[in-house]
Formats: C-alpha cells, structure tokens, sequence
C-alpha cells in the first residue's frame, strides 16, 4: 500500500508543468501530441487504401466474375459441361458466353472492343452492373448493351445502328472480307472503370452464334458467381475434365492487389514511424526528467524507496503521456474517418479512380495493427529512461549534488 501511494505521489509531481524546467514539459507535450498525430493519420491513412483496395476489387469482382471456366482445347466448354456443374453445384449461379474481338463502326468513327454473347437473363442474375443496364428490356437478336466510353467516344445515341466488323473471314469471289453485321445499340453500362467501359460489349448470346458460324451447345467459357469461390474453384476443379481449366478473379488480378497490398504495408511502416519519431520525445522528457531530479532519486532510495518504486514511476509516467496520446490519436481519426465517410470533404475525378467519392473502409485488423504497434512503441520508449532512474549513483549524488 505504501508503495503504490509513493508511486502516485511521484507521478503526479513530475507529471505537473515545471516552471524552472518548462523544456522538459514542453516535450512531454510534444510527445503526445505527437504520437496522437500518427495514431489519426495512420488510422484515416489505412481507412483510405483500404477503402480503395474495396472499391476496386468489388469493380473486378464484378466485370471479372469470381470463377471462370474456360477451354484448353476446342469445343470442351459445351453443354453437357454446363448442365453438370449445375447438377453438382446447384448454389453456383452460371452464365455461359461466347466473345470476339471487334471493331465497331459508326459514321466515320471506328473504335475496338470484345464482344460477348451472353443469355441475358442468367448473365444479369451474376453481373450488377449490366443487371442496371438492361432493366426490364428483352434483348434478343442483334442489339448490343455497350460501355458507356464506347457508347460517348462513337458519338451513339440509344437505338441507334452500329456496324460490327468481325474477325473471322468470309470469301467473296477471288478475295476474303470480314464478317460485318448491322447491330442496334440499346443501352450502355458504367463500371466506373474505363478500361471496361471502352471495350466491352454485350449480344445476345444466339446471335454472335449466327455471326461466328459455331454449333449450338458450344461456348467459349462460363461466368459463376460464388459467394466463397476460394472454396468453390478446388471443388470444381475435382470434377472438371483436364482440357477445361478455371480461373479465379484475384488470379486474373493477381499482381494488381499484391501491388496495393505492398504499398499498404509500405504506409504502414512509413506512417509509424511518425509514432516512432514521436515517443523519441517520452525518451527525451522522461530522460531530462530523471536527471534533473537526481537529487530526490538518490534521497529516496537512500531513505529506503526501492529500486522497483522508482522504476514504475517513471515507467507509469511515459505510459500515462503515450497512452493518452494513442486514446485521443484513435479518437481523432475515427472522428476524421467519419467526416471524410459522411461528408463531400474530398471528392475525385469518378473516370481516374472509379469513384467520386472517398472510399474509406477501416477494417478491425488495420484498427489493432496500429494500436498495438503504437502501445509497443510507447512500451519500449518509457522502459528505458525507467531503467536509467534506478542506475543512480546514490552516495555520490548525496556527496556532491
């Protein structure tokens, strides 16, 4: 009881604003405010790449599919394949599809794109974005459902005529010409990502049947939507023939998120240090502190404090100035992440990032990771100067101090 009384005493003196020594409260100030800085920052800073690497992995997610089958050789995506899949795995939602390069035309503008068949009514069923641009239309035949760049970049209005020049040849007489069919533009999707919207295209699956002259009960692969295709794709690799193979979105994407994800780890590590740089001044304080009451260290321990009261002291005391710096740290930023979440503080070009607004997704293993760094930190910053307290030579700061 006398010890944890002593201890309290002591915290609460040093604690106190010095006015013969105003540095050493100064940088005891500094320190917190330091570290409360780095923990907002850090906490907003991972909010937002987090919110980002969401945005545009829910944007693949969606153009990509979670799984796709393809074939490794010529008509090995037919519907005997289909059917048993479905058969197996009746949860899966499956859209079969057809796909060509090719060029549209309309007036004297000719742009590139990939073209899909796709049976509208299984592909809207796994795919948002199209679902919102067909709505309650039956596309059937030759009528096309395009991103919105291509729909803009060709000057289309709805109902209006494109040509489609395709890639496969027919001959006519002693020469060979593309395949070119007449096809009327209904709608157009937004994905937010331009390198969708410029270049994909959506047909009636029976009718790029027609164009490119292939069998019925062929397709060039099947869209599924899973909600865990992580455990979905070694299921239905057991069951898939080997001259089919299946692909997952993050495989398609691999080396775009292991981008995001190292530079996540790279803020991470850059922003702490700003913590780090931080508890230098606890170090600081709590060092200036100890020498410029060495004469009352070395009294107290001569009168009987022992060595373990001293240390928690000052130990408690860097604790007190790094705690509290860290609670109104987590304080501001989730009060920073919830401005920045309700508000149009900052707004972005919605054709560079996908999104008009910030995206910010603070996940809980991103909230821990900062605090529990922040906690080692300011740990490890209030250990040393505590040790140092203690290592007072007692008879010669009585002797001559």
């Amino acid at each position: 009881m006398m010890s944890n009384n002593l201890i309290l005493f002591l915290i609460k003196k040093y604690i106190k604003f010095d006015k013969t020594q105003p540095f050493i409260s100064i940088s005891a100030i500094l320190a917190f405010i330091g570290v409360a800085l780095g923990v907002m920052v850090l906490l907003i800073a991972m909010g937002i790449m987090n919110g980002f690497d969401k945005e545009f992995e829910r944007k693949l997610f969606t153009m990509n599919y979670p799984l796709t089958i393809y074939p490794k050789t010529k008509n090995s995506v037919d519907e005997a394949l289909l059917n048993r899949v479905c058969e197996q795995f009746p949860k899966l939602k499956l859209s079969p599809y057809l796909t060509s390069q090719v060029i549209l035309k309309h007036s004297d503008q000719l742009e590139g794109g990939l073209i899909f068949g796709v049976d509208f009514k299984k592909e809207v069923e796994i795919n948002d974005i199209l679902k919102e641009a067909v709505k309650s239309r039956d596309i059937q035949g030759f009528e096309l459902i395009i991103g919105k760049k291509l729909y803009e970049s060709l000057y289309i209005k709805q109902n209006d005529k494109v040509t489609l020049i395709f890639t496969n040849l027919e001959p006519t007489g002693f020469a060979m010409t593309p395949t070119m069919k007449r096809f009327s533009v209904e709608n157009y999707f937004h994905s937010g990502l331009a390198a969708y919207d410029k270049a994909y295209i959506y047909t009636d699956i029976n009718a790029l049947q027609k164009i490119l002259k292939i069998e019925d009960g062929y397709y060039d692969g099947i869209h599924i939507f899973s909600e865990n295709p992580f455990k979905d794709i070694e299921e239905l690799k057991k069951i898939l023939p080997q001259n089919v193979g299946i692909v997952g979105w993050w495989q398609q994407n691999g080396n775009f998120f292991a981008a995001l994800q190292m530079e996540k780890r790279a803020l991470f590590i850059v922003l702490m240090l700003i913590i780090l740089v931080a508890s230098l001044n606890i170090i600081s304080s709590l060092l200036m502190t100890v020498m410029n009451r060495r004469k009352e260290i070395a009294l107290l321990l001569s009168l009987g404090a022992k060595d373990s009261e001293i240390k928690k002291s000052f130990f408690y005391l860097g604790m007190i100035i790094g705690f509290s710096g860290i609670v109104a740290g987590v304080s501001l930023g989730l009060f920073g992440i919830y401005l920045l979440s309700n508000f149009d503080i900052v707004s972005l070009p919605a054709d560079v990032y996908g999104t008009a607004k910030l995206p910010i997704d603070l996940a809980i293993f991103d909230f821990w990771s900062v605090v529990i760094g922040s906690i080692f930190i300011v740990i490890v910053s209030s250990y040393y100067p505590a040790k140092k307290a203690t290592e007072i030579d007692v008879l010669n700061v009585l002797r001559y101090e």
